[in-house]
């Protein structure tokens, strides 16, 4: 499975910021050493016409030269540095080059993205630029893809995701998060499921279950490309998520998500959105748990079992058309 990441270029964070950029790079050496199977690659710069698809020129402008006002970022958490840019078009290359790959072999990944607090025309919540969003756009756009699905399991709403597709039947965002958390004002998507604080496992599944049957009911036609925000800030070890899922809770989750998938057989881009830990290790033992579960759904979906003899037709490289 092919496994996209960008992690060479820094932000310039003041001393006791709350960012962990350091947990990119701990997710790559982890997989590279534990999980066999990823074909790991250093993601590209996406593209800047892609971008402004999304994005207004005005703030893609002031992104590139410096020209966000102190506000604005303070808004985005990031001081401006040169390496801001740098690293918001590879993280969305990431997800662009993700997307070439699921389109071709049925599932790939980046492993970071899901920078959902992005909205047209300004950042937020450590977001820059909206990778899954500028992704739908290409695919659509590129590639002639129809129905976007965006399954948006971290523990903040997708504001800017829900505020750029607003009205736009072609994209279904659903988003399960903590009614009390971040952000603050929410921004209503196709389907919105508010979680209370501590709401533990046995709610949060439930709550999973009804909005997968939900939007199975409500998709006016079957997915074409679905995004998955697999945020492991739901866990309790988590500094800000408050949703307090064991790490048990967290692989049911996916089961519950991957198993979707296989019935609707949708090429499917994985990103690892949010994670603020107090353990390292337990954040990385709870990613790299998520992708052990993407990696055996798309070993099922390009190695069948000979006994199924899918035709041509039925193989995602033949049906998405590369």
């Amino acid at each position: 499975m092919q496994a996209f990441h960008f992690d060479a270029q820094p932000l310039s964070l003041p001393p006791g910021h709350r960012f962990p950029q350091h947990k990119y790079g701990a997710l790559r050496e982890r997989l590279a050493a534990r999980v066999p199977g990823l074909r790991l690659q250093a993601a590209p710069k996406a593209a800047l016409p892609a971008v402004r698809a999304v994005h207004t020129d005005a703030y893609v402008d002031k992104v590139l030269q410096g020209g966000l006002s102190a506000a604005e970022q303070r808004e985005i958490g990031f001081p401006w540095h040169p390496g801001m840019p740098v690293r918001a078009l590879h993280s969305v290359g990431a997800t662009l080059a993700a997307t070439r790959a699921a389109l071709a072999e049925g599932l790939a990944m980046n492993l970071g993205g899901g920078t959902h607090h992005a909205s047209a025309a300004q950042g937020g919540g450590y977001c820059v630029f909206n990778d899954a969003a500028v992704a739908a756009r290409w695919a659509q756009r590129q590639r002639g893809v129809g129905q976007v699905l965006v399954i948006d399991l971290d523990v903040h709403q997708g504001n800017g995701t829900a505020a750029l597709f607003a009205g736009d039947p072609t994209v279904f965002t659903l988003s399960l998060h903590g009614a009390k958390n971040f952000p603050f004002r929410k921004v209503a998507g196709d389907l919105d499921m508010d979680l209370p604080d501590h709401c533990g496992d046995t709610a949060y599944l439930q709550a999973l279950d009804a909005a997968l049957a939900e939007v199975e009911r409500r998709l006016p036609r079957p997915p074409e490309l679905v995004f998955y925000l697999a945020g492991a800030d739901p866990h309790e070890g988590d500094r800000l998520g408050r949703l307090g899922l064991s790490t048990a809770g967290m692989a049911a989750r996916d089961a519950r998500v991957f198993a979707w998938l296989r019935r609707h057989r949708a090429p499917t881009v994985l990103l690892m959105a949010g994670g603020y830990p107090t353990e390292l290790e337990q954040l990385l033992d709870v990613q790299q748990a998520t992708v052990e579960q993407a990696l055996a759904l798309w070993a099922e979906w390009n190695n069948p079992a000979p006994s199924q003899n899918p035709t041509p037709d039925d193989a995602f490289g033949a049906a998405a058309g590369g």
